[in-house]
């Protein structure tokens, strides 16, 4: 299949290039390079099956230009959770990405899928969230709740298009994700932080009280599964999770970075306290997927382990070459 991939100079676009051109596909990604980089994708250039296109995925003209042909559509271009970043560049770049996505998918009568978040459950208190179990977010007062709002309603709007012009769609709620080509910011999650403190020597920066517990997917377990949803019938219609259910608090996860690149002695961890990002901050005290949908549908669970795919990441890190 030709198979458009949004965000596909990132991070997870990269790797889910990687999967797909191993599958026999050929690939689009198109990327603005605002987040993604030419890096994660120059070992593709060769490939005659592979094809780049710079611009921005608002960018209507571009969008359908790039996804003609196309068969499948993965739309991973996102922002995320504005700590740092605009709350209305969020807020725009996800409404605004997934409209434009969308209407490409109708044009080509592609398959459309839409890369969500567990970010969703919001603070749901059940302990494992399930695909139909309730959507709990803060108040709008935050701004931390803007990117799940967002991403709910391009689940929304997806569901919209099936029901009104028949397209096949899948929603994929992402867990955590890391590994090799991972951003080293927050941008990328935990452990790209927790990689640059350790190396440094410097005091390794947990939000909160460190209590919070999350569940983390190898980056290349995880685009088996988003593989797998494109690929499927039995995907069609269907909202996901895509994660791995073994539970770590962001404490322990630091204790096991450091340990695992340092033979002895102990972490310094600086507590850094909610109140430092201002806009009345919220954190999820506890993120675990239920998986049972996942199993079912896909056929499919992640095989590497939190600490197999730690030491991967730590030895892609020390051979890394920097970004362009």
């Amino acid at each position: 299949m030709r198979i458009l991939i949004t965000g596909g100079a990132g991070f997870i676009g990269s790797h889910l290039a990687d999967n797909m051109l191993d599958r026999g596909h050929s690939v689009v990604a198109i990327d603005d390079l605002s987040k993604g980089s030419v890096a994660n994708i120059e070992h593709l250039s060769e490939k005659s099956a592979f094809t780049f296109v710079r611009a921005d995925v608002r960018d209507r003209s571009a969008l359908l230009e790039a996804a003609r042909g196309a068969e499948v559509i993965v739309h991973l271009a996102a922002a995320k959770i504005p700590r740092y970043d605009s709350a209305l560049w969020t807020i725009t770049t996800n409404l605004d990405g997934t409209r434009a996505a969308l209407d490409a998918a109708h044009t080509n009568k592609a398959k459309f899928v839409l890369a969500s978040t567990s970010d969703v459950y919001g603070r749901n208190p059940a302990p494992r969230f399930a695909e139909d179990g309730d959507l709990v977010l803060g108040p709008s007062t935050s701004r931390r709740w803007s990117y799940a709002a967002t991403k709910l309603c391009d689940e929304h709007l997806t569901l919209a298009y099936k029901e009104e012009f028949g397209l096949r769609v899948s929603v994929l709620r992402l867990f955590g994700t890391y590994g090799p080509r991972q951003y080293l910011n927050w941008w990328g999650g935990p452990q790209g932080v927790f990689l640059e403190a350790i190396t440094r020597g410097h005091p390794i920066e947990v939000h909160g009280d460190g209590t919070q517990t999350r569940c983390f997917i190898y980056v290349t377990d995880l685009v088996e599964g988003i593989a797998r949803a494109a690929e499927r019938d039995a995907a069609n219609g269907e909202i996901l999770n895509l994660g791995r259910d073994e539970e770590i608090s962001i404490s322990q996860l630091a204790r096991l970075m450091f340990a695992i690149a340092n033979d002895s002695g102990e972490p310094q961890i600086q507590y850094i306290p909610y109140e430092s990002f201002g806009g009345n901050y919220q954190d999820v005290l506890r993120r675990v997927p239920d998986l049972t949908k996942m199993l079912r549908v896909l056929d499919f669970e992640s095989s590497v382990s939190l600490r197999e795919g730690l030491e991967r990441l730590w030895a892609w890190y020390r051979t890394r070459t920097p970004r362009k």
